[in-house]
Parts: C-alpha cells; structure tokens; sequence
C-alpha cells in the first residue's frame, strides 16, 4: 500500500474513528502524515518517529498487539448495535473494510514510512528503533469479541470494571481493591444471599436493590467489592456512588441500560436526616423512571442504620400534622431494597473463628490459644470485636507489634 493510502484510510475511518483520538495512535498518523508530506525531510520523520515509538513504549514495543487491544476495546457504532441484535449491511460492510485495513496497519514497520526518502537520509535514520509486529487475524479475533460482549464488554468498560461519578460521568478506578470473597472469613451465610442476587443479575433475571445493614466494621462494604472483583469476568461492573451525586444518577442509568453489560450502583454508608434533598433522589432511582427499571442495573447500599433516618424527639414532636404520614414515608425508604441482609457484630465464637482463618491467611506464627487470648484484649480496647479488629490486630502480629 503507498503511504497516500495508508494516510486516506487512517483520516477516512468511520466505524473506528475513536481510535484517532487513543494517544498512539494520534502519534501514528502525525508520523503517516509527515511520511506522506511531499519533501518530507529525514529530521521531521526522526521526530515523528521518535515521538510516536516514545508514546508506543511506554505500553509495549510490539506495536499490532497494541492496535489489537485497542481495536477489540474500542467502542462504536456497530458494537453499541450488535449488542442489541442490530447488524445493517452498509455497517457490516464498513466494519469488514476497516478490519481488513487495520490487519494491514498492525503490520506496518518504519522501513515502509522510510521508503519515501532518499537511500542516504534513509541510512541518516538508522539509529531509531524499529517496533516490533506480530502475526495477527483481527477480524476474527474481533468477531469473537462482538460474540462476547455481553461479558467482555468495549470502550472503558473492556479495561475497567470499578468506577466512580464525576459530574454525571463516569471515571475509572484503575486500581481497584483488590479484596476478594476467599480473604472475607466469617459472613459467608450473609454474603451467600448477595452472591444470590448478583448471580440473578448476571443472569438477566429479575434482581433486588439490596441494603446490607449493621455495625461498624462487619464487611458490608468489603463484601460488594469482592463480589465486583469475583465476577467482573462474566460482566459485572460497579459503579461507587456518594450520596451528594445521587441527583445525577437517572441520566447516567439511562446509558447503562442500554450497555450489554451489568451494574452495581454502590452507595456506601448511607443514611439521612429528615429534609435530606437527597433522599427524593435516592427514592426516584430505587423506583426507577416512568419506563421501568432497568433489567441490568441494580442499588447495593450499606449502612449502619436500619431504616436510613437519622431522626430526633424533635422530629417526633413537632408542628406536622401529619406526622404520622411523614414517618411513615420517611421509614418505608429501605423497604424499597427488595433484600435486606443484616451484618452483625460477631459473638465470640465467630470471633475467633475468623481470627483462626486470618491468621492461616496471614501466616501468623503464634500458639492459637495465646492468639486468641492477646486479640479479646485487643478487640475491647478497640470498642468490641468485628472482622475489621481482627484483620487489624493479625496485621499488627505481622509487623510485630503484638509479641
């Protein structure tokens, strides 16, 4: 292919077109374009060069396995309708020309954007380094992907599955917790009934909004982070949601319903006061739109509050009339979570019970009984047991604190 093609197709993608925006490959065509430049001079391509081998590197040196990734994570207008069994001829023929371009992209090397210039400006460029290539089959690697995107899903939501809200938009964590449901001894029957729901979720099958209630440091929200992390494989993604942001929630559940993939809306340590604003908010997308609810979204919310108010005598004695009515509004509010799972502040046999597994996990090198014996003591220091004093007082053994 001549470089004035090479640089048509680039700037003339359409189904890929956001791939001219992925930092690379904005490096790749600037390199193209100075290639392609009639009298293009050996120092302008040493520079294109440099700049885009610099911003490859720092990913990979090979540069087709980085347009693979970046091809089968893109998003567009054929996988957005895919998703929903939608596959017009003219996309189906634009998406098959561009695969086949890009097959031809992934291969190219600097001796083919050399070839412009003149053998003695050529051998002037032979100190940069070539990136490496690699056999590819884009097209059914990418057709494979489409098959998967119901768990694999595209665009961030191919490289993340954890994110929060900033503005109404989402943003990626790219550094999750790590937590995972082995490392959480302890609540395995509580955990079972939100494994339950997500795996209905999953499913495509009817599922709760749930409220995971209890004291301080029971691992309500160590459980809804394991269990994103346990089955972001098979499509899950969580979304953290403060309480101050819930007013921009209904506009970004309208774009995630239509997204393949599903949602936990996760809103931790949630509660509040009486003429909370936030609390209409909270009602509306528990309720959902006039539409329904989505079928691939659901609210997980811990709190240490049953029923989510925090209310005074004075509430209860004051000028309303119809207090009674209020109450009973501002009460029903968790009744609105399909599933309520009720964490609990572990009796002593628990305790121990999930101090004997921390310390296995942890490698702990202590006589169990004296084990126990130092963490009682640690655990009314530190105002009652919970699998948080625990996992707190196993990492103070590990730094040797505890003797």
């Amino acid at each position: 292919m001549e470089l004035k093609e090479w640089n048509a197709r680039l700037h003339g993608l359409v189904i890929f077109r956001g791939l001219l925006a992925d930092p690379v490959m904005e490096k790749l065509v600037a390199l193209v374009d100075t290639a392609a430049r009639l009298g293009c001079t050996a120092a302008a391509l040493a520079s294109a060069a440099g700049e885009f081998e610099a911003a490859l590197f720092e990913t990979t040196p090979n540069w087709s396995e980085y347009l693979s990734a970046a091809v089968l994570e893109s998003e567009n207008i054929c996988v957005r309708r895919w998703a929903h069994g939608q596959h017009p001829a003219v996309l189906e023929g634009a998406l098959k020309s561009e695969l086949d371009f890009l097959q031809q992209l992934g291969g190219l090397t600097l001796e083919d954007l050399l070839s412009a210039l003149p053998e003695a400006e050529r051998a002037a460029l032979a100190f940069l380094p070539r990136w490496e290539t690699a056999e590819t089959d884009l097209a059914a690697a990418y057709l494979k992907r489409l098959d998967q995107v119901g768990r694999k899903g595209y665009g961030m939501f191919a490289k993340y599955h954890v994110f929060t809200v900033d503005e109404g938009h989402l943003v990626p964590v790219k550094y999750p917790d790590p937590q995972r449901l082995s490392e959480l001894p302890g609540y395995e029957r509580e955990r079972e009934k939100v494994i339950a729901n997500t795996k209905a979720l999953l499913a495509g099958m009817p599922a709760n909004n749930v409220l995971l209630y209890g004291d301080a440091g029971t691992g309500k929200s160590s459980a809804v982070k394991a269990i994103a992390n346990e089955y972001a494989a098979e499509g899950l993604r969580l979304v953290e949601v403060k309480k101050n942001q819930l007013y921009q929630i209904p506009d970004l559940m309208d774009s995630l319903a239509a997204n393949p993939l599903k949602f936990i809306l996760f809103i931790d340590d949630l509660s509040f006061t009486a003429n909370d604003d936030n609390f209409a908010a909270l009602k509306a997308i528990l309720e959902g739109s006039v539409g329904g609810r989505a079928q691939n979204i659901a609210v997980y919310a811990t709190s240490n509050r049953r029923h989510l108010i925090k209310e005074t005598l004075t509430d209860r004695t004051g000028d309303d009339i119809h207090e009674a009515d209020t109450r009973q509004e501002l009460m029903s509010l968790s009744a609105r979570f399909g599933l309520t799972v009720t964490f609990q502040r572990p009796e002593k046999a628990r305790f121990e019970a999930i101090l004997t597994e921390l310390a296995k996990q942890y490698g702990v090198q202590m006589p169990l009984d004296q084990l126990l014996v130092k963490a009682e003591a640690f655990a009314i220091r530190a105002g009652g047991r919970s699998p948080r004093v625990a996992r707190q007082f196993i990492e103070q053994c590990m730094a040797g604190v505890q003797k």
